[in-house]
Order: structure tokens, then sequence, then C-alpha cells
């Protein structure tokens, strides 16, 4: 059976209709794009030292394109450096009474001892010698009983002075007391630690530039007094400059961080991409009431894009910019 003219004619129209309908959903499903206001903003660094001082060098300018780890300012610097000379000392001292403790008395001392030992060990043979000379004479009824008594406290004395001796010499030779030992050691380790503070406090003092950018502003000169943490100077490294824009509700919904988005702005010649890299989650702009149909239109939500650090430098804080994005179709109605 074949088919006649009508019947193609019919077919075509339909798959015609078919074909169109199949255009109009894609064409449906396309993103579409949309314009917002907006403008730059910027990250500031701001470079202070933790210690106070007066401010003795100033190593940059308002305008000065300044690398990375380059010098910033110096405050004075006396007192760190006056620390940290104390803080060797303490050091070495704490070494040498660790030391003496651990050798015991000098050399001379034992020496000293020594000879006090031997002189009160020769009194103590020449007090015995007269101890059995009395003895004998009190025998022999030469001499009163009372001298052999004198005689005998006689060695008892001198045989005192000589354990006195021997125990001082025993000590001498063995250093200080073990808890003293440990104590010194305490002090040994304690010291390092003291003067590695004192460095970091005179490290402070000089500031050079965390990272590379542009001076934007001093806000000290050399001789006036800086307070701890109060900044001297305001970096803007390129990476950290940012567009700023505000999209409704609905929007907010077919954004997500790292979706691309387009700059543009007067006098900044070709668009400038960007990413998307934050999104509030709180709204602003919100009416204190119930929220209604009509009114959820007034919410807005914050979005923050970066450009790349090479196309940020084409941007100015507060510029304002007109920020286009892709959204889908039912979020753009």
């Amino acid at each position: 059976m074949t088919m006649g003219n009508a019947d193609r004619a019919a077919a075509r129209h339909r798959w015609a209709v078919v074909a169109a309908g199949l255009l109009l959903l894609a064409a449906c499903n396309k993103p579409v794009p949309l314009v917002y206001p907006g403008y730059a903003e910027a990250d500031y660094v701001r470079l202070a030292a933790p210690i106070s001082g007066t401010l003795a060098a100033l190593h940059v300018s308002r305008g000065d394109v300044v690398a990375a780890a380059a010098p910033a300012f110096a405050l004075e610097q006396q007192s760190e450096f006056e620390g940290r000379k104390e803080a060797e000392f303490r050091v070495r001292r704490s070494q040498d009474q660790l030391n003496d403790l651990k050798l015991g008395r000098r050399p001379e001392e034992l020496q000293a001892l020594r000879a006090q030992l031997a002189q009160a060990q020769s009194g103590l043979d020449l007090s015995q010698s007269e101890l059995a000379r009395a003895s004998k004479l009190v025998a022999e009824k030469f001499n009163s009983p009372a001298s052999l008594d004198q005689a005998r406290a006689a060695v008892s004395r001198d045989q005192a002075r000589v354990s006195e001796l021997n125990a001082q010499l025993r000590l001498a030779v063995q250093g200080g007391r073990s808890n003293e030992i440990a104590a010194a050691g305490e002090e040994v380790r304690a010291a390092p630690a003291l003067l590695a503070q004192a460095q970091w406090r005179l490290e402070q003092k000089t500031q050079h530039t965390p990272v590379a950018g542009d001076v934007v502003d001093v806000f000290y000169r050399e001789g006036e007094f800086v307070p701890a943490g109060a900044p001297v100077i305001s970096l803007l490294p390129p990476g950290n400059i940012k567009a700023r824009f505000f999209v409704s509700q609905a929007v907010l919904g077919a954004l997500a961080i790292g979706q691309s988005v387009s700059l543009q702005c007067d006098g900044c010649g070709a668009p400038i991409a960007a990413r998307i890299s934050f999104m509030a989650r709180e709204a602003e702009y919100t009416a204190p009431i119930i929220y209604s149909k009509e009114n959820r239109a007034t919410l807005v939500f914050m979005v923050e894009a970066r450009p790349a650090a090479a196309d940020a430098r084409r941007l100015h804080p507060g510029q304002p910019l007109e920020v286009r994005l892709d959204v889908a179709p039912a979020a753009a109605q």
C-alpha cells in the first residue's frame, strides 16, 4: 500500500511540529544571563608588631609596590637587645654553676682540708701518747687520777676533730647534693628558653612584608610611638581583591562555590573572569515581619567572586561593577 501525497504532507507537518517542540524545549533549558550591580572590595593586610616601641625606621611609602619578605619597618630595640645579652649571660652562668656542683670543691680547698686532717691526726697521736704516759704514771702513783681524766678528754677531742675533717673531705670530693645538682640542671634547661624569648622579642621589633602587594597606607611616621599590635602599614595583595554583589533568594539556589562569573567596569577593557568564592548564609534587607509571597522578593544574599591575581590589578576597591552570571531559567524568573 502506497502513501498518498496528502498523507506524506501530513507526516512532514507532524515531524516539523515535533522538531519545533524539541527546539523550544532546548531553548527553555539554556542558562539565562543575568546582570547584577556590584562593587570591588578588598581584604587588606595590616602589618603590626606585637611589642610597642618608637618607630625608628620606615622602609616603605604609600603607593610602593613591594615584594614578599621586603623590609617594612623597625622599632627601637635597645631594651630588647640588652635583654638578649642578659639571657646569654644566664645561659653561661647556669652551666657554670652545674659544673661546679658536679666537680666539688677546688683542688686548693681539698689540699687545705687534707692539711687540716693531717694536723688533726698528729694531735690525736700526741694525745694518745699522753694518755698512755698518764696511765702509767697514775698506776705507779706518781700522778693523780685527775691527770688521767684530762688525757682521756684530750684523746676524745682530737678523735672528734679527725672524724669531722674526714667527713668534710668526703663531701668536698663528692660535690653538691643530688637535689642541688638536679635544681641546677633545671636552670640549665630553662636558660635557653629565656634566651629564645629574648631573641623573639628582639626580632619582632623588625618587621618584613608577609606578602607581595601595594602599600595602601602608612599610619605612623618615624619618631612616633607605636602601641603593641597597632598596624603601621596597610598592604593590598592583588589576590585579595574581590567582587561583591547581591542576588535574590530564588537565584541563590542556582549558584555554587567555584561557579564562573564575568565582571565589567568602566575603563577596565575586556570583561574579567572570576569565580564565586563565598555566599552568605543569612539574608540582608529583611523586613521584620512574617514572610509572605510578596516580601520574599526583598530578600537578598551577599555573594563574593574572586578574579585571578593578574586580572585583579585592573580593579580598585569601591569601584562599581556589573556582574554577569548564567543561571537556570526557573531561577531567573
